[in-house]
């Protein structure tokens, strides 16, 4: 039931959110971008699984297992969460894949597999006193894999694992990463489609909240409007915020905190769109900020221009971290991770982190459809933080972020 227009009540600082809150009007004023989201399509995903078929006979991988996560998403569209209960997808490099699920859930399975490009995909299931792993073992043998190597998907839990090794102890288990990976980390057209619109949305709903920012709101407070505007807007998305000498934290601190004019806050969090994610930091200050503030600011922003330059087809990923490291340590503000206490950037897609990283060690050149947060930092304990962070792709002459940089700490947006 609805609640009358009469009834709405304003939305009150520190106070706890009752239905029939009136949003403030940066974020009631908001409207709906869902349709501008097209699913992924049953023959995308067919395409991807012929993609991890040349993978897997490129790395003499026989078959690959998943379990409930993003990967089973993106190759299948099955959603299935994590229990005790081995639910899995076994992919063969040829032949029919299967599905491995409790008896109890057959129904639900194959309402699932009908809806996903694997229609004729096989379900095998197992009563709650006999072994799934003995179902996977069959069903390899029954395909003709009764020794070879399977691929294991990186989140599979040892105790799935480690029950297939020991119920066909001939077959070699080694990591699925380099299929999924080699499957995941380029992005297509549709896909950057995805992630841009989910950047959008997301600076657009931190907008709209911090049009509303006042004095004397708790982070939650603030929280609880990005998250309301993510939802005005079509989508479950929100952040987490981190108040004055709390935002030195890059993750944060569960100490409850107030607002207060020239107070810095830094926001972190994203959407999903289609299964895909956006992560965007944003540092600001209510009210005027100090010069020191303010310098530090600049700093980061030179850094996060420095790493976007640096990142192009080509260039190994460690070299972008190593960019907009220099600027933050020739400033003053190092050595190494003294004040910048992070990799710059982590790649994302389906997972707000996944492969590759932007970090010293990592070798891996840069391709175009690579997807990254571009995200350096300077932590000042006891005093502040700036982060900035947009999503960036790798394009073919160079990289862009999917959203305009921060202007200043007092006029962010």
């Amino acid at each position: 039931m609805g609640v009358a227009i009469g009834a709405l009540r304003p939305f009150a600082a520190g106070a706890e959110p009752q239905a029939g809150d009136a949003l403030p009007p940066s974020i009631a004023t908001l409207t709906s971008m869902r349709d501008r989201a097209r699913p992924i399509t049953h023959d995308e995903r067919k395409a991807r699984v012929e993609r991890a078929r040349r993978l897997m006979t490129e790395q003499k991988i026989d078959a690959v297992m998943l379990t409930g996560g993003t990967s089973m998403v993106y190759f299948s569209n099955m959603r299935w969460g994590l229990s005790e209960r081995l639910f899995a997808l076994i992919l063969p490099v040829k032949g029919q894949p299967f599905v491995v699920c409790p008896a109890f859930e057959d129904d639900r399975a194959r309402e699932q597999i009908a809806m996903s490009p694997f229609a004729d995909a096989e379900v095998r299931t197992w009563e709650e006193h006999e072994s799934p792993y003995q179902r996977i073992a069959q069903g390899l043998k029954d395909r003709g894999i009764s020794s070879g190597r399977i691929g294991i998907e990186e989140t599979v839990r040892f105790v799935f694992s480690d029950g297939v090794s020991k119920a066909a102890p001939s077959l070699t288990l080694t990591s699925g990463t380099p299929v999924t990976a080699g499957c995941r980390t380029v992005k297509d057209a549709h896909e950057l489609e995805l992630m841009r619109l989910a950047s959008e949305v997301t600076l657009k709903a931190y907008a709209a909240a911090h049009a509303a920012l006042a004095d004397g709101m708790t982070q939650n407070d603030f929280a609880r409007l990005v998250s309301a505007a993510h939802t005005k807007l079509g989508f479950q998305g929100g952040a987490g915020v981190q108040v004055g000498q709390y935002s030195a934290l890059p993750h944060g601190s569960i100490t409850p905190q107030t607002i207060r004019e020239g107070t810095i806050l830094l926001i972190d969090g994203g959407c999903t769109v289609e299964g895909y994610q956006s992560d965007i930091s944003r540092t600001f200050v209510l009210g005027r900020a100090t010069d020191k503030m303010k310098q530090v600011f600049e700093i980061e922003k030179q850094a996060q221009a420095a790493a976007l330059k640096a990142a192009r087809p080509g260039v190994a990923c460690e070299a972008v971290d190593a960019a907009a490291r220099k600027v933050i340590v020739d400033a003053g503000f190092g050595p190494d991770y003294k004040y910048f206490t992070h990799r710059v950037g982590h790649g994302m897609g389906m997972d707000g982190h996944e492969w590759p990283y932007l970090v010293k060690g990592n070798t891996l050149p840069l391709a175009p459809g690579m997807t990254f947060s571009d995200e350096p930092g300077i932590y000042i304990r006891g005093e502040f933080g700036v982060r900035l962070e947009d999503d960036m792709i790798i394009t073919g002459g160079g990289a862009e972020l999917m959203t305009p940089q921060s202007e200043s700490l007092e006029k962010p947006f």
